[in-house]
Order: structure tokens, then sequence, then C-alpha cells
């Protein structure tokens, strides 16, 4: 039996303290809040969606940096194996739209209860408002690391650092482990906000806020080269776009907000529909409200919200009467609400960020255990690592992966 100190009491941390504790281990959690699990409780808009429940290869697939890495975590502790994990603890869970898994109650609360409640019958010591500043090695090996404004070290044979990236700032996210990784040597790759909604340029956006479009798509172009597309669910904001669709294109987006040219974010609002088939369909409207001024005869199309904007754009007086519209200017409110264009300014900062983007090298990590290649018994995972994916449950699948892969490999 050996002493295994955990730092970071986030999902991965948690995660990775319970299966040292089940292998046999003593575990002692530091946690710089009054509480464990504060940016899970706010994911999933307080749902805490905690995996997705596809198969191996559509998780792999929806994985956007150093997917390969993952496969020796993802074989040992997989998304069923998260499921069975929670549901062994006593928490419930179901399945929705796009295979997403959430507890049963849709409250993250509980998901953190089963957590803690766990920890505490394997006897897991766990110290809050205990801030790590310093990891000590000797001789290229971890044994012992201290506390902010105390003097005295812990000593451990093991080392698990879960301190999460930069997102969310205010849950106590502010990339210590990315110092601690430097300090033994590791290269840390850029670092980024992603999943985080998108600003555009276009004024008239804030006449859109709160609005919120299904089964739409967006597609993200750099000078006609198609860097995104997907189709889901999008929301409007007094600057620009959000939305799980939105988040999952930002992910995308980071190489490119530095080039010269402009990166253009097309919404299709009528995706099912050719642009013959919409044109069918506006005819048809147009027959039943020929009577009506323009302004009026959109209510079967689209939401009220949308409608004064798209009139706007279009260039067709919003008095004019239906059945005096021409076809050249039906066909242009056609390829309007084809595509609805706006141009993408930046991403929003750390505070909206879902993620991190960029990490720890992972060529400098044992993939199948996250111990470190550079130092002895120092065990890295979840957000620190240069992983991320899209949303829907993968980058929590890639916490639980990863920390079961440290907690359960230390001998």
């Amino acid at each position: 039996m050996s002493k295994v100190l955990v730092v970071g009491g986030g999902a991965s941390g948690m995660m990775a303290a319970i299966f040292a504790a089940r292998n046999g281990h003593t575990v002692t959690l530091f946690e710089k809040n009054e509480k464990l699990g504060k940016k899970l409780f706010i994911t999933g808009k307080g749902r805490c969606n905690l995996t997705n429940a596809c198969d191996r290869d559509t998780f792999f697939d929806n994985v956007v940096s150093n997917s390969k890495f993952l496969f020796g975590s993802f074989n040992k502790f997989n998304n069923y194996d998260v499921i069975d994990f929670f549901e062994q603890l006593g928490m419930p869970v179901k399945i929705e739209r796009g295979n997403r898994v959430f507890p049963v109650s849709d409250k993250s609360s509980d998901v953190i209860a089963a957590l803690r409640q766990e920890l505490d019958r394997l006897g897991v010591m766990i110290c809050y408002r205990s801030e790590v500043t310093k990891i000590l090695i000797r001789n290229n090996e971890f044994y012992g690391l201290i506390l902010k404004d105390q003097k005295e070290e812990y000593y451990g044979d093991s080392v698990i650092i879960a301190t999460g990236g930069l997102s969310y700032p205010l849950t106590g996210s502010t990339g210590d482990g990315y110092t601690f990784a430097k300090n033994i040597g590791h290269r840390i790759t850029e670092l980024s906000p992603s999943l985080v909604p998108i600003h555009v340029k276009e004024a008239y956006i804030k006449d859109l806020m709160g609005l919120s479009l299904k089964n739409i798509e967006v597609t993200v172009t750099n000078e006609q080269k198609v860097i995104y597309r997907d189709f889901g669910e999008l929301l409007f904001t007094h600057f620009g776009v959000s939305g799980p669709v939105v988040l999952s294109a930002s992910s995308f987006i980071i190489p490119y907000l530095k080039s010269s040219k402009k990166l253009i974010l097309n919404i299709d609002l009528k995706p099912a529909l050719s642009p013959e088939q919409l044109d069918a369909r506006i005819l048809r409207d147009f027959e039943e409200f020929k009577n009506k001024q323009f302004k009026n005869s959109l209510d079967h199309l689209l939401p009220n919200k949308l409608i004064d904007v798209i009139i706007r754009l279009s260039h067709i007086d919003s008095e004019k009467k239906v059945n005096s519209i021409t076809k050249e200017e039906r066909l242009r409110l056609v390829t309007l609400l084809k595509n609805l264009t706006f141009q993408i300014t930046k991403l929003s900062d750390y505070s909206q960020a879902v993620i991190t983007k960029g990490g720890i090298h992972v060529k400098e990590i044992h993939p199948s255990t996250m111990e470190s290649k550079l130092t002895k018994n120092v065990y890295f995972v979840g957000e620190l690592l240069d992983l991320d994916a899209l949303t829907g449950g993968y980058n929590l699948q890639i916490a639980w992966s990863t920390a079961f892969a440290a907690g359960s490999s230390i001998n």
C-alpha cells in the first residue's frame, strides 16, 4: 500500500482518487475550494452531461485533438463503464437525443454526491481550502507537495494532478497544473478557450437576442474553404451566437482566428428543403396571404423575432402586397433563408469556455497510465492534457477515462 496525493477535486480528481483508493492505496485529495466539483456542478446547464452512449468509432470522431492518445485509457474505462459506474453507486442515468447521458434527476449535484459518498466510503481524506503551490521532486521522482501559506510539506509516493484548465476561472481553474508541469520540464501546447460562443460583426444581431433555433445547419468558411459544418441547435445572443452547434464550431475556428482572411458563418434556416422546395413552400404561403402585406406573410415560415430582420435583409418593401412580389424578390428571399450570413470577429473568453484547448504535450505522457515520462510517480489527468472534444459528454468522458487510467495503475 502506498500514499497517493490527488491535487484537484473536480471530475477527474474525484474519479482518480476513487480508483486509487479502490486499488488499496491511502489517498489524500487537496481541493482549493470549500467544496468538491464546482465546475461539474454547472456543466450541462446544471444537468451534467456525464458521457455519450455512442459507439467507439463515433466517440473518437468527436475527439478533436490527439484522439489516438486516448485509445489506451478509453479501452480501459469507456463510456459504458462510466454508465455502469454511476448506476452501481445508486445514481441512475438516462439517454437523451444525440446519445447524451444525464442523471435521471437532471441534477449535477447528484453526480457530485455519488462521487463524494464513494470517496467517504473508501476513506479518502479530503482537504478543503488547500491550494497546492509546489510539487516536490528529487532525483526525477515525486516525494511531496507544499500548500499555500503553509510551510509544512506533505509527503507521498505518487501524485495525480487534476487541477483542470483555464475555463470557468471562477470555479478555481486558474492553470496551476500547467505551472506544475512546466516546472518539471513538460511542454505546454498553445492554450485557448474552446467550446465558446462566437462574436459577429453585424449590429442587428442584438435584435435576435434570446431567439433559439432548432434543426438549422451551420457552415463556417475561410475564403470558400469549409472549416466546419453541422446540424443542430443555435441561440442568438447580444454579441453573436451560441448553442451546441456553435460551441462545437468554435473548436475548429481557433487555428484560423489569427489569419487575415475573413471567417464567415452561414446559417441555413431550412436545411431540410432544397432551394426549389423552399421556393415552392413560400409560393404556397404567398398564395394563402396574397392580399396581405409582405410583413404579415411569414408567420408560418419563421419565428416572430426573425421576421423583421429577414424583411430588412431581403430588401423587399415590408408594406408591399404579397401578390406584387416578383419572382426575383422571392428567389432573393429563398437565398437569404438558406444563407443567413455573419462575419466572425472573435470567440468569447475563458469565463464562458466549456473547456481549454491545448495543454500538456501528450507525447510526454504514458497513454495507458497518464504518468509523466519525465518524472516518476507524477500523473496528469483530464483537461490539463492536450485533449479536447466536441459537446455532448465527450470531454467529461476524457476526464473519467484518464482519471481511471491514473488511479488504477499506481502500484
